[in-house]
């Protein structure tokens, strides 16, 4: 039989994930990102990992483990693993008591308290600091842009971080299905979203440069030992990512985000996580929503 007529399709057994296999790619992501990846999670990341070999050229899970474990390909390789195991699950106005919140309580007390301390309008920056594709970046851009708007004292802007380098192209490109949009109330979808012009299957829409151009987006693990940014923050959203983190690390993390934050300044975590920052002896001023001393 020719080279040309034979058929390269991987025998079932081998383009599966072995039980060894996924210890060992679980063990790389928790040891280097934190994220936790129980036995449950196997089918899941079986079928990420066989998407990710095909894209790398390999024909199997069983050729592209080899490489990674035999082969020294984990070196290279490891970026694309935590972008295989990242979750970034999303939405605009996503929990939305913590954007009124922060319309009508936070942003309010965090510009009485700079009232006179300098010339000229304050500055008011806030970090999402699991930002994912960057819907929770923008909504809180339509929040404070409207703000800024309605009080005409104050700047502002915004970073986002997210360890996932793939996901955070999204979030600079800010372009996104037009359903992804539908929890944006109506007035701030005819200020801030623009539609595209040619009619497609799965129409899309891009968040406005005015807003874009507020918004940064850079790379971060939040497992590393301190962050390169800085340490004047208002605001910091950290929702629904602690809950893949062991016990000691949720509290590494909040504890290190903390000192990123001005005196005064506000700590969200998600619904889930809240407890987090009642055992860092945080004050909680509402659901999942801390100030700092």
């Amino acid at each position: 039989m020719s080279d040309e007529s034979w058929n390269f399709k991987a025998a079932p057994h081998v383009d599966q994930l072995s039980p060894r296999d996924f210890q060992k790619i679980a063990g790389l992501v928790t040891c280097h990102s934190g994220i936790k990846l129980p036995s449950n999670k196997h089918s899941m990341l079986e079928g990420r990992v066989r998407k990710r070999a095909r894209s790398a050229g390999f024909r199997s899970i069983h050729d592209y483990c080899a490489h990674l474990f035999a082969g020294g390909g984990v070196a290279t390789e490891l970026p694309h693993l935590i972008d295989v195991a990242t979750t970034n699950k999303t939405d605009f106005f996503r929990e939305p008591q913590h954007f009124q919140l922060m319309e009508t309580r936070m942003l309010p007390e965090l510009l009485l308290r700079r009232r006179g301390q300098n010339r000229g309008n304050p500055a008011i920056k806030v970090w999402s600091a699991a930002c994912s594709n960057g819907a929770e970046a923008y909504t809180i851009a339509m929040v404070l842009a409207d703000a800024a708007l309605a009080r005409r004292d104050f700047d502002w802007s915004i970073l986002g971080t997210d360890i996932s380098r793939r996901i955070l192209i999204e979030a600079r490109q800010a372009i996104y299905l037009a359903d992804m949009v539908q929890p944006v109330p109506a007035p701030k979808q005819s200020r801030y979203i623009m539609t595209g012009r040619c009619e497609t299957p799965m129409p899309r829409v891009r968040i406005v440069p005015e807003l874009r151009q507020r918004a940064r987006f850079a790379p971060l693990n939040l497992m590393d030992v301190a962050y390169p940014f800085d340490t004047d923050f208002d605001i910091i959203f950290l929702r629904n990512v602690l809950i893949y983190f062991e016990k000691q690390d949720q509290k590494a993390v909040v504890t290190r985000l903390c000192r990123h934050l001005r005196p005064g300044g506000y700590l969200l975590l998600g619904h889930a996580e809240s407890m987090i920052g009642m055992e860092l002896g945080l004050r909680q001023i509402a659901p999942a929503t801390f100030q700092v001393p």
